[in-house]
């Protein structure tokens, strides 16, 4: 493709996230707003998907006819089971080969504040196999898209905050920071307050074992990809007699606390970002050096340069677009075209990455990806940070990756001035009794690093997680194109044929 072809396709594609686009309305969509009780018996009533919307940072064309949709009410309070309900938003096509049907596979992409109802039909060629013998299944999980999406700012307020500096070098500038930050957690009380409280894994893991008896099934058959892993994690912990076949792909560290979890990522992306800049220097003659990409992020932290619609590329949204164009290889000509271009003073390639990554779609509208990701986060884990905790983090976090650590440091105040306590230091998942579980690492994943594999295997228990190991690039290994991995995971899911320990694929 020409320069021209190339930026014009990824604009026009909207760049699906890897971890998964969501959306929702202002408040909550109607279909997933807090209601009456729910009957005793979850029920689900399947109906012709509605059109999808900029807001569920969907692709342009609704889901085909083999697709169909419900909504699976379930306790806003699962402590309260008799109070006000939510909805839950799923997706379904059927198995192709009924007669030698097993169930239903549930989908969980990622975020958190990926929309399964998006995401699946849209990446559903890849699981063709897979559905030969299951209905494939996703959903929205409670706070995402459909199902009570949060909201906080509005568009044009949301292009402002994800342009704003963060990474502050002066106390005003920290200051000015955490006063964004909490502006941005006091919208999501204003606009989403009811449903903050219960947005949690916990509480989403017991949507999903309702969600399993609604579909009939007596196992949950679960294929979770990114933080899908800690959800499924969290499932078995709790409910480790009904975990039936379950992968667990670009697998979550579920040992360490947010500091150390972003530390481990800022090494995962300064590995991926090498990998990026060996494989572009082989191939190509206008690479740059990672000393020149921090050059030209200190450059637009004092200048940025003219992006698309009139916006401007600042450091933090090239950032941003660095960071996402590490998810995949597929990515990586787009980002040596971005980092050219953005050098001559042309920022739009790279403001599509991160506009991607922050969930804007092309006709400025945003999904609930990121709302979502900081709602669900900021339920689950207890730990809240001032800047001064920060600031004396910097250091480590700039050794790990010159180019994203101190970027990924101070992502650490998302949930200052949170209005919601959080439920854990770290998610419990040991699951004693539970079956086996397909554990698969990628050597090469930035957002999620190897070890987090070897953790969550442990984690789990023994006999219960079983590590494979894909040597490649990019977040996950089931869509790397490796087809080493696939027919290891698809004889395990369909046939029930576990992979000997330490499987190893490249």
């Amino acid at each position: 493709m020409s320069r021209r072809t190339r930026a014009g396709c990824l604009l026009a594609a909207g760049m699906l996230a890897v971890a998964g686009c969501t959306g929702g309305e202002r408040g909550a969509a109607a279909e997933g707003a807090p209601g009456s009780a729910s009957p005793s018996r979850p029920s689900l009533d399947w109906k012709s998907c509605p059109a999808p919307s900029s807001k569920e940072g969907v692709p342009a064309r609704a889901p085909g006819d083999e697709w169909e949709c419900a909504t699976l009410r379930v306790p806003l309070d699962h402590a309260h089971p008799d109070g006000d309900t939510l909805g839950i938003a799923l997706i379904r096509a059927r198995a192709t080969d009924p007669a030698h049907r097993i169930g239903s596979l549930v989908f969980n992409f990622g975020g958190p504040g990926g929309s399964g109802v998006a995401t699946l039909p849209a990446f559903a060629e890849d699981y063709r196999d897979l559905r030969r013998r299951y209905d494939l299944v996703s959903f929205d999980p409670r706070g995402v898209g459909r199902s009570g999406g949060v909201t906080c700012l509005d568009d044009k307020e949301l292009d402002a905050y994800y342009a704003a500096g963060s990474m502050p070098r002066t106390t005003e500038e920290q200051k000015a920071l955490i006063g964004r930050v909490e502006k941005y957690a006091d919208a999501c009380r204003r606009h989403s307050g009811k449903v903050l409280p219960y947005v949690g894994t916990a509480n989403a893991a017991r949507d999903m074992d309702l969600m399993r008896q609604a579909l009939g099934d007596d196992k949950l058959h679960y294929f979770g990809v990114s933080y899908g892993t800690e959800l499924g994690g969290v499932y078995a912990h709790l409910f480790p007699k009904k975990v039936g076949r379950a992968l667990f792909d670009a697998v979550v560290d579920p040992t360490t606390d947010p500091v150390e979890s972003a530390l481990a990522q800022a090494r995962g992306f300064e590995l991926a970002l090498g990998n990026y800049l060996t494989a572009c220097a082989a191939t190509h003659d206008n690479c740059p050096t990672e000393r020149q990409i921090v050059s030209l992020l200190d450059r637009l932290g004092e200048k940025p340069v003219p992006g698309a619609e009139g916006r401007q590329l600042t450091q933090s949204l090239a950032t941003t677009g660095i960071a996402q164009s590490l998810y995949s290889k597929e990515f990586w000509d787009y980002l040596t075209e971005g980092l050219e271009d953005a050098e001559n003073g042309d920022g739009k390639i790279l403001m599509a990455l991160g506009d991607a990554m922050n969930g804007r779609g092309q006709d400025g509208h945003y999904s609930s990806l990121q709302a979502s990701l900081a709602a669900i986060t900021c339920a689950d884990f207890s730990q809240r940070y001032t800047a001064a905790d920060i600031d004396g983090q910097v250091p480590r976090f700039r050794k790990a990756s010159p180019v994203f650590g101190a970027f990924m440091a101070w992502g650490l105040t998302q949930c200052t001035g949170w209005p919601v306590k959080g439920e854990w230091r770290t998610p419990d998942v040991t699951a004693k009794g539970s079956a086996p579980i397909l554990v698969v690492g990628n050597t090469g994943d930035p957002a999620t690093p190897y070890e987090g594999a070897q953790r969550m295997a442990r984690a789990l228990g023994d006999g219960v997680g079983v590590e494979m190991t894909y040597r490649g690039q990019g977040h996950g290994a089931y869509d790397s194109g490796n087809s080493c991995v696939k027919k290891a995971v698809d004889a395990y899911l369909l046939d029930g044929t576990v992979p000997g320990r330490g499987t190893v694929c490249s």
